[in-house]
């Protein structure tokens, strides 16, 4: 999983602009950014459906609201076989996430990805504090 300012998923790729950041530059201002994730379905989960799930959460553990609700985002993929993929080789489902117009307050953040309830990936990063003029 990558943060970065803005990602698409077109045809099985992902295309990121921006990416790799840890640090906003400024607090307290609409923001935007996106998660590029690549997740990897093993041979024998391909045609299944699998529950994904993203999560912005403070330095304490506890979910970042906006309007009294977490910043969250659930959905559902599937990952088919192509004709030809040997038994047993890695599948992989490329997932682009934009989030607009987040204001954060200085501190540290992470947001969490869950695949199917489980730990998939993690994408820490700071919001400094505004120095005084």
């Amino acid at each position: 999983m990558l943060l970065c300012d803005a990602a698409e998923e077109t045809n099985g790729k992902l295309y990121i602009l921006g990416g790799g950041w840890t640090h906003l530059l400024k607090a307290n201002i609409p923001t935007n950014m996106a998660l590029a994730i690549v997740v990897h379905v093993p041979w024998d989960e391909a045609g299944k459906q699998h529950k994904l799930e993203v999560s912005l959460l403070k330095e304490d553990g506890e979910s970042v609201l906006l309007n009294d609700n977490p910043v969250k985002v659930e959905g559902a993929f599937e990952v088919g076989r192509t004709a030809g993929v040997k038994p047993g080789r890695e599948l992989v489902a490329p997932v682009a996430i934009q989030f607009s117009g987040l204001v954060l307050a200085p501190g540290e953040y992470t947001w969490q990805l869950l695949v199917n309830g489980e730990p998939g990936a993690t994408a820490p990063f700071a919001v400094p504090e505004v120095a005084a003029s």
